[in-house]
């Protein structure tokens, strides 16, 4: 949701189109000043919070941070971003940080991952005693991004010092762009399994929900709308019914006008998709609006 005017304005701009939670940037995603939250603000927005839906609120950092660089300018310049997003997190009593792992641009993989995991450290060594959870989301896989193998993931999680403080999103238009074939039941079940093996289901804190316009493998990362990607809804039908994921938050990132209508069409779809063990279709006047 956006926080045009001020933070808080994005929990009413949820609740207007039936969001039980939302994601927010906390700055803008594309610049790297920050324009300081002011305590009024910052009260409107937790005492919106309290009124009703949505409940959970996740933060998403700026698309600028690049944790894995080997530049040691842009890196350092990354991680105090890094850290003044996790600031903002926590003084919003967001719950979760969603952010990129990074790319290695030509530094190789394991130094790329390494640059992350220390990375991590640094910012929880200036961030003590924050309840904030941050968590690294999957990678479509494109160029030298890191994060769209499961065990790069792994890797870094492994690595970091307090890794309590960490957990991982899971975007299914970057899983299927990566690689990962949802699309059926036992694609599905392969791709969790191997989430497990590697991560840990329990490490799952949240969910991007996207459709995406390119074939699985492509390594492009190219939201959609539910149902109407490459994806289709099988792997909706069957992520809302997993009793492995209860009460996990569910976040769209697909694509939407001021106006959010889209995102009421979508949520839709997906709610007609909830206790669904037989591939129920989608209701006939949901069909018609998309």
């Amino acid at each position: 949701m956006s926080i045009a005017g001020g933070v808080d304005l994005a929990i009413p701009r949820g609740q207007s189109v039936g969001c039980e939670v939302i994601q927010i940037f906390t700055k803008s995603s594309n610049q790297w000043a920050a324009r300081a939250l002011a305590d009024d603000e910052v009260q409107r927005f937790r005492a919106a919070q309290k009124d009703g839906a949505p409940k959970v609120v996740a933060g998403h950092t700026s698309y600028l941070i690049n944790l894995g660089s080997p530049d040691e300018t842009l890196h350092r310049r990354s991680l105090d971003a890094f850290v003044v997003e996790m600031q903002r997190a926590e003084r919003l009593g967001l719950r979760h940080l969603i952010f990129h792992p990074g790319a290695h641009t030509g530094s190789g993989e394991e130094a790329g991952l390494l640059r992350i995991a220390q990375a991590l450290d640094e910012a929880q060594a200036r961030t003590p005693g924050f309840k904030l959870v941050v968590l690294l989301e999957n990678a479509a896989g494109q160029g030298s991004t890191l994060g769209g193998k499961f065990e790069h993931l792994a890797e870094i999680l492994s690595r970091v010092s307090d890794s309590k403080r960490l957990g991982v999103c899971l975007d299914t238009c970057h899983a299927h762009a990566a690689g990962y074939d949802l699309r059926t039941h036992e694609g599905y079940e392969a791709v969790m399994e191997s989430l497990d093996r590697t991560v840990g289901l329990p490490r799952v804190r949240a969910f991007h929900l996207n459709d995406c316009l390119k074939g699985v493998g492509s390594k492009l990362d190219r939201h959609w709308h539910i149902g109407k990607g490459m994806l289709g809804l099988e792997p909706f039908r069957l992520l809302m019914n997993d009793s492995r994921f209860d009460g996990l938050p569910g976040f769209l990132e697909t694509p939407k006008d001021e106006e959010c209508a889209e995102d009421r069409i979508n949520l839709a779809v997906l709610r007609s998709l909830v206790g669904d063990p037989a591939r129920k279709a989608v209701p006939t006047q949901i069909q018609e609006v998309l």
